[in-house]
């Protein structure tokens, strides 16, 4: 009798109990949804990007292999001048946003909370606003700015205005994950300025929000096409479209558009790892 009241006072106190045997095959068949989940994917991502290599590398006999349309690409007419564009847009529409967003929301969500919606409203509005009509509405002013003799990298005020909802999202919810209100706080209760609460104590702490708001803008600069090309800017989607109309360079368009994604895959490795190592290097 006392060992059915034990057993039925164990049962009332933790109902959610399972043996272990079935913890172990809940967790396996877990790890197995896991991998083949990421197996599918995977293939789905590499497989096209194999067929490119492979169609890059083919010779002009049948089942023979060539690098030849690899050499052909510093020879191409302006396309290392489009790539050596396309990377500086990045890099200036990168540091473009960090400076715009990154202390605005940090002083929205320490002192104005009341215009945070308003802010959110207004970072996100290019999503409902497609490239074509934005770029009609920007034309006449790039047209008067072409008189002053400036060279593609002007396109990086367009491009800040098409990354802003996707690093918006990135930074809001790096800044929403750690307590920013107590951070502040304790650092100006020690004498810091708002400049060090903001570059030294909140920044370090959304550091991986700030690497994925990075990545989403460089990939978005080096994909877009549509306002370049209306705005008769010659970067490297622009570059590959014309590369395209001519059918005897198809094998360097092939290796010009796996390089820039083995760039981009690259780029996420890299920051991927780097935000890792600073978690390691704080914890």
């Amino acid at each position: 009798m006392v060992a059915v009241n034990v057993l039925g006072e164990g049962a009332l106190a933790d109902p959610s109990a399972s043996p272990p045997g079935m913890q172990v095959g809940r967790r396996k068949r877990l790890n197995l949804f896991r991998w083949v989940t990421f197996t599918i994917f995977g293939l789905f991502f590499f497989l096209p990007l194999l067929a490119m290599i492979r169609f890059s590398l083919e010779g002009k006999k049948a089942g023979t292999f060539s690098a030849t349309a690899w050499r052909q690409i510093p020879s191409t007419p302006g396309l290392l001048s489009a790539i050596e564009i396309t990377l500086e847009l990045a890099v200036i529409t990168c540091a473009v946003i960090l400076v715009l967003l990154v202390p605005t929301m940090i002083w929205i969500r320490l002192r104005v909370q009341w215009i945070s919606r308003i802010f959110e409203f207004l970072c996100l509005l290019p999503l409902t606003i497609p490239a074509i009509v934005l770029v009609v509405g920007l034309q006449p002013i790039y047209n008067k700015i072409e008189h002053y003799s400036v060279s593609a990298l002007q396109l990086f005020w367009v491009y800040v205005i098409l990354a802003l909802p996707y690093a918006y999202r990135s930074l809001s919810a790096g800044l929403t994950a750690i307590d920013a209100t107590t951070l502040s706080e304790a650092a100006r209760s020690l004498g810091a300025s708002w400049f060090t609460v903001i570059l030294r104590v909140i920044v370090p702490n959304m550091w991986q929000a700030i690497i994925n708001a990075l990545l989403l803008t460089s990939a978005l600069v080096l994909g877009e096409f549509t306002i370049a090309e209306i705005l008769n800017d010659i970067t490297l989607q622009v570059a590959l479209f014309n590369i395209s109309r001519a059918t005897a360079n198809a094998g360097v368009l092939f290796s010009t558009s796996t390089a820039a994604l083995l760039f981009a895959f690259a780029l996420l490795l890299i920051l991927s790892y780097v935000g890792r190592r600073r978690r390691r290097g704080r914890a």
